[in-house]
C-alpha cells in the first residue's frame, strides 16, 4: 500500500506535552464495530468483559539520550547518542546526531569517565562498545543520560524531572526500553485494583520498546519499509496461560502496540501462543491476519507511521480515518502523553 494513504492532518494544539493527572483521568475514545463512544480510562472496568485478559509490557525506559565529546587525534566535537538497542553486557546500537562526519574506530566520552568505542556505522546509526559493562555500565548510563522524550515533545519544550517518573508506567520492571509503552502510562494502582475486582487477570510480558519507532518512513510504499527489530520475552508460564485462555474463549486484550507485536510475533498459526525469547521486526499493515489479540488499547499515532497502519490492520482504515477525524474535532490529545482508544472491532479488509 501507498504510505500517503495513512497521511492525516493534526493541529498542533492537539498534540500532548504532559500527561493528564491522575493518569486515568485520560480520555478514552471506544471503537466498537464501527460505532464511536466517548469515555475516560478509569472507565475501563466497565468496558471490558468479566474473564478478559490484560497483556501489558513491563519494559522500563531507561535514560538513553546521552551528550557525548567526539574525538578524532586533537579534534574534538559534540555529538548526541541515543541508545536504541543492546547487543552485549557492553555494547548497543544508537542513533547519532550529527553522524555524517563520525568515522569508525573513534571515540566518545561521556560524563564520569564513561566512553565509548565506535565499532561500526550505518548512516545515523551507530554500533557502540562501552569501557564498561553490565551493572556498572547502567549505572554509569544513568547518570550521563536522560529520559528520550520523542521529537514531537522534545521539539517543543525541554526534558524535565518530571518526566522521569511521567515517562515510565507504573508497573515498569525490566530495564531496556529507549521510548515508554504509552497506552499503558495511563494505569494507576486504583485503576488496577478496580480491574482486578472485575476478574480481569493482568499478565506481563516485555518488550523493549527502541527508538526506531519514532522512526519517519523514507519510503513510498509499505513493502518497501525495513522495520527496526526489537527484542522480547514471554516466558513459557504465561504463554501456557494466554492460550489457555483464549481456549476457554476469553478475550486477549493487548496493552499498547508493543504488547500487540510481541502477541502476534509468538503466535502460531493457530492462535496458540507460545514463548518467545528473540529479535522481532514484525510489520503489521491492514490485510494482515491477527491470531492472537482480541482487542487493542493504544494512544493516538503519527500521521504516515508504522503504529497507525497497525491500528488500520487491526480495525479497518477507513474506520481509524473517521476515529482520528472525530478524535481531532473533538479534543482528543495526541501522541505520547495523550489519550487512548480502545478498539474491538472485528478484522475487516480495506
Amino acid at each position: 500500500m501507498r504510505v500517503d494513504e495513512f497521511d492525516f492532518t493534526l493541529p498542533e494544539k492537539n498534540i500532548a506535552l504532559r500527561p493528564v493527572e491522575p493518569r486515568h483521568n485520560s480520555k478514552l475514545l471506544r471503537v466498537n464495530n464501527g460505532k464511536m463512544s466517548d469515555h475516560h480510562y478509569y472507565d475501563l472496568p466497565e468496558l471490558l468483559r468479566d474473564g478478559d485478559v490484560l497483556v501489558l509490557n513491563d519494559t522500563k525506559v531507561i535514560p538513553a539520550r546521552m551528550q557525548a565529546v567526539r574525538t578524532r587525534g586533537e579534534f574534538k566535537s559534540k555529538i548526541s547518542v541515543t541508545l536504541h538497542m543492546k547487543k552485549s553486557q557492553n555494547e548497543w546500537v544508537a542513533f547519532a546526531k550529527p553522524a555524517k562526519r563520525v568515522k569508525v574506530g573513534e571515540m566518545l566520552d561521556f560524563e564520569n569517565g564513561l566512553s565509548a568505542e565506535i565499532l561500526a556505522k550505518n548512516a545515523g546509526e551507530l554500533h557502540l562498545k562501552f569501557n564498561r559493562s553490565n551493572a556498572e555500565l547502567d549505572a554509569a548510563i544513568a547518570l550521563a543520560g536522560e529520559m528520550p522524550l520523542p521529537p514531537y515533545i522534545a521539539s517543543k519544550r525541554d526534558y524535565d524531572d518530571k518526566d522521569v517518573d511521567d515517562y515510565q508506567t507504573i508497573y515498569a520492571q525490566e530495564k531496556g526500553a529507549v521510548a515508554a509503552p504509552t497506552a499503558g502510562l495511563h494505569f494507576t494502582d486504583e485503576l488496577f485494583a478496580k480491574l482486578k475486582a472485575k476478574n480481569i487477570e493482568l499478565i506481563f510480558l516485555t518488550l523493549h520498546v527502541g527508538a526506531g519507532t519514532f522512526l519517519p518512513m523514507v519510503v513510498d510504499d509499505t513493502e518497501d519499509h525495513v522495520m527496526h527489530a526489537e527484542y522480547g520475552l514471554i516466558t513459557k508460564d504465561n504463554a501456557q496461560k494466554l492460550t489457555a485462555a483464549k481456549n476457554a474463549g476469553r478475550r486477549i486484550v493487548a496493552v499498547g502496540t508493543t504488547s500487540l507485536r510481541l502477541l502476534e510475533s509468538a503466535a502460531n498459526d493457530s492462535g496458540e501462543i507460545l514463548p518467545f525469547a528473540a529479535e522481532t521486526d514484525i510489520f503489521i499493515t491492514p490485510g494482515y491476519r491477527f491470531k492472537a489479540v482480541d482487542v487493542l488499547l493504544t494512544n493516538f499515532h503519527l500521521p504516515k507511521s508504522t503504529l497507525f497502519m497497525l491500528v488500520s490492520a487491526f480495525t479497518s482504515l477507513q474506520i481509524m480515518q473517521q476515529a482520528y477525524k472525530k478524535a481531532i474535532e473533538t479534543d482528543y490529545r495526541f501522541y505520547s502523553y495523550g489519550d487512548s482508544c480502545l478498539l474491538e472491532m472485528s478484522q475487516l479488509s480495506d
